[in-house]
C-alpha cells in the first residue's frame, strides 16, 4: 500500500497521464510559479514579523528603574 491506499504504480500512471495531457514545459512553468509564490509568501511573513518587532520597540521604550539596594548578600 502506498500513500492513502494508492499503490506507487497507480501514482506513476497518474503522473504519466498528467504529463501527456499538459506537457513537461507547462508543468515546469506551473512548478516555477508555485515555487516563487511560496518564496514570496515566506518573505512577506518574515517582513511582517520584523515590522511588528520594530513597532513594539518604538511603542515601548525601555524603562529605567532607579533606587537603592537595602540588603545585599555576599556570595
Amino acid at each position: 500500500m502506498g500513500f492513502g491506499g494508492i499503490s506507487p504504480w497507480s501514482l506513476l500512471l497518474i503522473l504519466l497521464i498528467v504529463m501527456l495531457i499538459f506537457g513537461t514545459k507547462r508543468l515546469k512553468g506551473v512548478g516555477g510559479d508555485l515555487g516563487s509564490a511560496i518564496k514570496s509568501f515566506k518573505q512577506s511573513m518574515s517582513d511582517g514579523e520584523n515590522e511588528d518587532a520594530q513597532k513594539q520597540i518604538k511603542d515601548n521604550p525601555t524603562k529605567v528603574v532607579e533606587g537603592e539596594v537595602k540588603d545585599k548578600e555576599k556570595a
